[in-house]
């Protein structure tokens, strides 16, 4: 079987169509790439028969586990998510880490991911299209609210909280969160409410199951062997997404730029035809990605699939 571990869009599409074409499992340590075409990369796999996977020891399989053993209970899920690993800086640029990132052995584009809340976002994306969570707000809410303060904190409004609805992904800065996972569940009666109290859980009706921990690469093998000796997916994209990471412009682009140092997805190699402001979202209208990649051309037809699926439902 096959891991690709890149965490480069355009690479991981090659390197998981050709492990589907010779009959290989394919697992993905590649969230930017499962965001952006994994639900085509699922399809073709279960056409051949192997199967597709996210990988077991990120943030996003991590809190599946937790959603998946809430569900299980017959907990209602409220939100799921993780805590951020990094400070947050939204307008990081590569160029300003190289030292720390040579001190950390670590490329500074993927350390500038990390810190300027791109990983983030692609993983909350994950966790959405996985399950049919939703971001509550578009960049979510992303609270300082530490480990213990989650259940007061990421639940609907009418309850002291910040959310608008329940059944959110979302992210907390708060300490003692990260490197953890998180999933707020509801209990709806008194018997079980006052079970989860007695067990120190919270104090309800809205309590924290949580993860503090989440190991990457080191859990990865697991689903290796989930999918090679048990036939089964850690993670897997639904038919249809629900959430979607939109690249925003961290300074003026003029038109005739070809985006490179950070970009991922769709955003790779683009080229800008129409000036777009700093903190602009870079759109389709704005910005036309690089038909000479795999993943674009791929992603063309997801699009297309979708707006079909549209407009028949209307």
């Amino acid at each position: 079987m096959v891991i690709d571990a890149t965490g480069n869009p355009e690479t991981g599409a090659i390197m998981a169509l050709a492990a589907i074409a010779n009959g290989k499992p394919i697992v993905m340590l590649n969230v930017e790439a499962d965001i952006t075409i994994g639900r085509y990369l699922h399809e073709q796999a279960q056409r051949a028969g192997v199967i597709y996977t996210g990988a077991a020891g990120d943030e996003p399989a991590a809190a599946l586990e937790l959603i998946g053993f809430a569900q299980s209970l017959g907990l209602t899920i409220v939100c799921a998510g993780k805590g951020k690993n990094n400070p947050l800086k939204f307008d990081a640029v590569p160029g300003d880490y190289e030292a720390e990132a040579k001190l950390r052995n670590m490329n500074a584009r993927m350390l500038v991911e990390f810190i300027d809340g791109s990983k983030t976002m692609v993983e909350m994306v994950a966790i959405a299209n996985a399950t049919g969570l939703v971001p509550d707000v578009p960049g979510m809410h992303g609270p300082a609210a530490g480990r213990d303060e989650l259940a007061d904190v990421l639940v609907p409004r009418s309850k002291g909280g910040v959310l608008n609805r329940a059944g959110c992904v979302d992210y907390s800065i708060g300490k003692g969160v990260a490197p953890g996972v998180f999933c707020i569940v509801e209990a709806d009666h008194p018997r079980l409410i006052e079970r989860m109290i007695d067990l120190k859980v919270g104090k309800g009706p809205y309590f924290s199951l949580f993860r503090p921990y989440h190991l990457t690469s080191l859990e990865v093998p697991l689903s290796a062997a989930h999918a090679v000796l048990h036939k089964r997916a850690d993670m897997v994209p639904l038919d249809h997404p629900v959430a979607e990471a939109v690249a925003l412009a961290k300074r003026d682009l003029k038109q005739g730029e070809t985006l490179g140092g950070l970009p991922v997805g769709l955003a790779e190699k683009a080229k800008v035809v129409k000036p777009v402001k700093a903190g602009t979202c870079l759109t389709y209208e704005n910005c036309v990605p690089d038909d000479g990649l795999t993943i674009t051309r791929i992603r063309r037809r997801l699009d297309q699939a979708d707006a079909r699926f549209l407009a028949a439902a209307e």
